[in-house]
């Protein structure tokens, strides 16, 4: 287990790399959004997918929100994205929601709890965006915490969960929202709130 403090406002891009590595290694990382801490791991290695159901003790029909770092991200997962679903990305990310939208065949059915749709959110912490491109890779993450226990705002949380079963953790400070990102379905019409985070009904209607 290793813990490496990156600060958000000067990134040092060494340590981002050496993060990288350990992604690429198949392993998972502990790292920074502005809602919550994430447990990640690239989103084409199955392998390293399982390992994060397996140390969340999550059910596997259970997705898992992918996260990109600039727009072209999406067409490497996602397919069929609407003019609507365009315009409230653009409105909205980098940020705290999330867009439910048909997935590509790339995209493991462990990602998606089986579903043929992919959650999918654009950060708004340096950190995380800085990993994502230095990967060159979305990065799929739930919440770093057991499921069923509170999500980790810190480090510290994560750790308490976790411990050694966790290769790496990436200490930013406290997360600035401390709550999990409102999640839209936009495959249906009207779009759907899943579940109510930051970004609100009436900005979305708006």
């Amino acid at each position: 287990m290793k813990i490496l403090k990156i600060n958000p406002t000067h990134i040092n891009h060494d340590l981002i790399r050496q993060v990288v590595r350990v992604l690429r290694q198949g392993s998972l990382v502990v790292f920074p959004t502005e809602t919550v801490y994430g447990i990640g791991a690239d989103v084409f290695n199955k392998k390293a997918i399982a390992k994060i159901f397996l140390a969340k003790q999550r059910p596997a029909d259970n997705p898992v929100i992918v996260h990109i770092a600039q727009m072209s991200d999406l067409k490497k997962i996602a397919r069929d994205i609407s003019p609507q679903a365009r315009l409230i990305a653009k409105h909205f990310w980098p940020g705290p929601l999330t867009l439910i939208l048909p997935k590509k065949p790339e995209v493991s059915e462990a990602v998606t709890g089986g579903l043929d749709t992919v959650a999918v959110r654009m950060p708004d912490h340096p950190v995380a965006l800085a990993l994502v491109k230095a990967l060159k890779s979305p990065i799929a993450a739930p919440s770093a915490n057991l499921s069923g226990k509170p999500s980790a705002t810190l480090i510290n949380h994560a750790i308490s969960d976790f411990g050694d079963k966790i290769d790496m953790y990436v200490d930013s400070g406290p997360a600035k929202i401390g709550l999990e990102s409102t999640v839209i379905d936009v495959t249906v019409n009207p779009p759907e709130i899943l579940r109510h985070g930051a970004v609100t009904k009436e900005m979305l209607k708006k």
